[in-house]
């Protein structure tokens, strides 16, 4: 997970500045009438850091008030003395619009303003008990104008959806023993404006091409990376200050509905990326937002992060987990979103993550485990699965920590997965090697199914393993331009028959040769030539492959679903494996040659006595391969071998994998 290192600081004031002098004590120029969308039960919850939809009662509000329309306008800030909603309606006046402080000693300023309605740019200007004069964009905005300028805008989620059929059922393509794979887009870079390469397509535009792609090539799920609005397009969307707010840069929120909407009735699940670890330190966000650390965690020791130079989350604070648990809720709620990935777990989970000696604070029992963090994702998690049982949360968690695709009540952190860091780092590692140096290190691809159902666990090739002079996937593997692809499909495919959900990053599945870099369009001219055409062709195959055959997911978490045939043979880096699904009549054989080297009359043990048909080979000639292909089935014979009763002659392709499964084949799969 990179973040950026830095952070842009924006300008944080669209007022003239011969506004800044007003005298605050001076009576409001119009009227704000002291009304209230908070219930006492509202509060309570509030104080107590159960109220997971706040985003209903905090921030801008459009209503109606004696046949006159208005906003209403609430927001948190206990330390503040003053506080006044500034805007072009008022020229940015602090003295006309001043809000009241809630009579419960909540926090809570709030009023209705007449007269003001959806697309009016505002900002709160606060006077901190100890004198700084503040002006902050609304936490709870729905809408932000296009950086460098940090106001907030009124807007409302309202959308006429179409994809009540996908959200009827999407339990069924949601559930963990189905197949999920999942293709990570950062929308900023997925493709620009061809006449443009300059500008940002919108999020309606994006569908156009988006939604037909993604669908083509089997993908069940697409993953965005952060949609929020964040000043620094470098962060890539880590560096948050509009939580409730999509990137302005790409359109409007309906206009994100209209993509997540398009994508669902594809048949596209739509999962994002979400920033609970860290925010950054722009003047007009969340940092010391009424002059104090209210939502960051005031000793640097536990409330500023090293790594990213960023703040940390009051994770104890209770009115900051009601923020962060109704931001999770929210997307899943106005934005129809089926579930989180969750950026960073392992930094919220250790108080000494990436700190020295010294440099951290102990728990209460002396650990280093941050409890309030640990129980803050246990309860967002416990929330959104009672809220939305049909969704998915997902870890970006790279240590050992136990239990964490577990549920609560077992001792788990509730996350429905977890990312297989470790699977990612040791298959990179091994396929980087030249093949003739593989049988010495064939223990880095069988380590992973010694620990494969410790958690529900997914694949990960992201977009962290494309940047910062890691090279693009294809251009990590070695030999020649045949070679790294033949390499490529073979790692994909090892990857798709390997336990567990699938995620790759966008341009991985065509073989783009430059690293990402989030300020261009992925190099679809690529797709112009024969071995960029046959990636995309694997990809789109294992994908089928992956969703038609039920032994690939039945028991993707379970190690019912999972057998070595033969790790022995290092010296010609050779695995046979099977996958099992609850039919036995539909189980596979998994064969794959690690090395540049074909196999002729290669013995392999098969699960059962009876005709073996190859269903698909990565070194198919439609893929860009050398076409060394088993056409016909192969009869098993009485000769024991990998300690089966029967057992298959077979070509083998070089670096190529071949998937085998007992006929009758009900229909011919692409690959072969």
């Amino acid at each position: 997970m990179a973040k950026s290192t830095g952070k842009k600081k924006t300008d944080s004031s669209t007022a003239p500045a011969d506004k800044s002098n007003e005298n605050v004590g001076n009576e409001s120029l119009n009227a704000v009438e002291t009304i209230s969308r908070f219930t006492d039960f509202d509060i309570h919850l509030f104080r107590q850091g159960k109220h997971f939809k706040l985003y209903e009662k905090l921030g801008s509000h459009v209503m109606e008030v004696k046949g006159v329309v208005g906003t209403y306008f609430a927001v948190w800030a206990p330390n503040a003395s003053y506080i006044s909603v500034i805007g072009n309606f008022n020229g940015w006046n602090h003295a006309a619009h001043s809000l009241a402080p809630r009579w419960d000693s909540s926090g809570i300023w709030e009023g209705w303003i007449p007269n003001v309605g959806v697309g009016e740019v505002y900002k709160y200007y606060i006077v901190s008990l100890n004198g700084q004069h503040l002006e902050k964009s609304d936490p709870f905005a729905l809408w932000c104008e296009v950086a460098p300028k940090t106001a907030s805008i009124v807007w409302d989620t309202w959308f006429e959806w179409q994809d009540s059929d996908w959200m009827k059922n999407r339990k069924e393509k949601n559930k963990l023993n189905a197949p999920i794979s999942v293709y990570e887009v950062h929308l900023g870079s997925w493709q620009r404006d061809p006449t443009d390469p300059e500008r940002y397509l919108t999020y309606k535009e994006i569908a156009v091409t988006l939604v037909p792609y993604v669908k083509e090539m089997g993908f069940t799920h697409v993953e965005l990376m952060p949609i929020m609005e964040h000043p620094y397009p470098p962060s890539w969307g880590y560096q948050i200050t509009g939580y409730f707010s999509c990137a302005s840069r790409m359109g409007t929120p309906q206009e994100l509905m209209y993509l997540i909407d398009q994508l669902h009735q594809a048949g596209i699940g739509v999962y994002i990326d979400w920033v609970p670890s860290h925010f950054p330190g722009d003047t007009h966000g969340l940092f010391r937002f009424d002059g104090t650390a209210l939502y960051e965690h005031e000793d640097p020791r536990k409330g500023y992060h090293p790594d990213w130079k960023s703040y940390i989350f009051n994770y104890g604070r209770n009115e900051v987990r009601s923020f962060l648990i109704s931001n999770a809720i929210f997307w899943m709620d106005r934005y129809h979103t089926d579930g989180l990935r969750v950026d960073a777990v392992a930094s919220m989970l250790y108080l000494d993550y990436s700190r020295k000696h010294g440099e951290w604070i102990p728990n209460e029992f002396g650990g280093r485990e941050n409890l309030e963090a640990i129980s803050l994702l246990k309860e967002m998690n416990i929330a959104a699965y009672t809220e939305f049982p049909d969704i998915q949360s997902i870890a970006e968690e790279s240590t050992a920590f136990p239990g964490v695709s577990r549920p609560v009540f077992v001792g788990g952190l509730g996350f429905g997965m977890k990312w297989m860091m470790g699977w990612m780092n040791d298959t990179l590692k091994y396929f980087e090697k030249d093949s003739a140096f593989r049988k010495w290190h064939q223990d880095q691809l069988t380590f992973s199914l010694v620990y494969a159902f410790s958690e529900n666990f997914m694949l990960p090739l992201s977009h962290d393993e494309v940047v910062y002079g890691k090279k693009s996937l294809i251009n990590k593997m070695p030999g020649d331009e045949w070679q790294k692809f033949a390499n490529l499909r073979l790692m994909f495919t090892y990857m798709f028959t390997h336990p567990g959900t699938k995620l790759i990053f966008m341009g991985g599945e065509f073989g783009q040769t430059s690293e990402w870099n989030f300020q261009q369009s992925l190099d679809w001219h690529l797709l112009e030539t024969p071995p960029h055409i046959g990636m995309k062709e694997c990809v789109k195959a294992l994908n089928h492959l992956y969703k038609t055959e039920p032994a690939m997911y039945d028991y993707s978490f379970a190690h019912e679903g999972f057998e070595w045939i033969d790790t022995q043979d290092r010296e010609n880096s050779v695995l046979v494996y099977a996958r099992k699904g609850t039919d036995p009549a539909q189980n596979l054989v998994v064969v794959l040659n690690l090395t540049s080297v074909p196999r002729k009359s290669y013995r392999v043990g098969v699960l059962s006595e009876g005709d073996w048909q190859e269903i698909f080979n990565s070194d198919s000639e439609q893929f860009y391969g050398s076409g060394i292909i088993n056409y016909e089935p192969v009869t098993s014979e009485n000769q024991q071998w990998h300690g089966k009763s029967h057992s298959v002659l077979l070509d083998l392709p070089p670096m190529g994998a071949l998937v085998l499964k007992k006929t009758p084949v009900s229909k011919q799969i692409p690959g072969i």
